[in-house]
């Protein structure tokens, strides 16, 4: 089901309030070519905390900066120990309603792309393609020194091998998949080197302080530039890396749409933010437009 768009954007500075009503979804998606910008909000139904919604981990948790895990040998230990417990459990998430249905919208061919500030690999257990991850993936590990690449299962294995036993209960679980431990239960965690060099292992993702690379950047501006409108689910908005593509569409006149709890620092430039909860909101959409609501989408 195609629907005609009639999104018109206004560029009054004012924040849109915020509402129940749909039809702000439906009438983008029916018109096609949306753009979707996924945050945290949408794997938060996966069992996934988010950073600053009601309950948020930033409350509690500050998470590792690029500079201190570079710098910090006990840094390091201490963020793979939290790591290496917190995948046990993040690598278990499965998609949820919310990750099906951006699949379901894909595949009836109503998304021109999908960017995604996550980094749990959800939107792609879900079924969908070609997703951009913004700020990278924890599936994968990378050398800081000679820049080789490694599966997280394989270093995951080798980090069960050189730390037999440890098997800490966490406080909570974070989006980044990093779990709180205190000082004496990180205890002396094991680290273990690159198997190519024996340099130092990061995970394949963008930490705090670290900047997303240029060329993604360019990639996801120019999916912005060939999108009808942007479609924005479970994101706050609040770090640069994703609201700079929600100003890139205003700016060049295309509708923003914001499905998300709380207010956002984009909702100046939006049309309208919906509130609901966003497996219920995504799943009545598709239903609306006339897409199979068999319980997978």
């Amino acid at each position: 089901m195609r629907m005609r768009p009639t999104l018109n954007w206004t560029p009054t500075g004012d924040l849109p309030p915020g509402t129940t009503d749909l039809e702000p979804v439906a009438e983008a998606l029916g018109a096609g070519g949306v753009l979707v910008l996924s945050g945290a909000g949408i794997s938060t139904e996966s069992g996934i905390p988010d950073y600053r919604g009601e309950g948020g981990s930033l409350s509690r948790h500050t998470p590792m900066t690029y500079q201190e895990f570079t710098a910090s040998a006990p840094a390091r230990r201490r963020y793979w120990a939290r790591s290496h417990l917190g995948w046990r459990t993040f690598g278990r998430a499965r998609p949820n309603a919310g990750h099906r249905a951006v699949a379901a919208f894909q595949r009836h061919g109503l998304l021109s792309g999908v960017i995604t500030q996550n980094v749990d690999g959800l939107h792609q257990a879900a079924g969908s393609e070609g997703v951009v991850e913004l700020h990278g993936s924890l599936d994968r590990v990378v050398c800081l020194t000679c820049g080789a690449f490694t599966p997280r299962r394989e270093l995951a294995r080798r980090l069960e091998e050189a730390n037999a036993g440890f098997a800490p209960v966490a406080a909570a679980m974070n989006p980044d998949g990093d779990a709180d431990l205190t000082d004496e239960q990180v205890g002396d965690f094991h680290v273990v080197p690159c198997t190519v060099c024996g340099g130092i292992l990061k995970p394949d993702v963008v930490f705090f302080g670290e900047s997303v690379p240029p060329s993604r950047v360019a990639h996801c501006r120019a999916l912005v530039d060939g999108a009808t409108s942007l479609l924005v689910l479970g994101s706050s908005l609040t770090v640069m890396s994703g609201l700079r593509f929600v100003r890139h569409a205003a700016q060049a006149g295309k509708p923003v749409v914001i499905v998300n709890r709380d207010p956002t620092r984009g909702d100046q430039h939006a049309v309208a933010r919906v509130t609901l909860p966003l497996g219920t909101a995504l799943t009545t959409v598709a239903e609306q437009l006339g897409i199979p609501g068999d319980g997978t989408l």
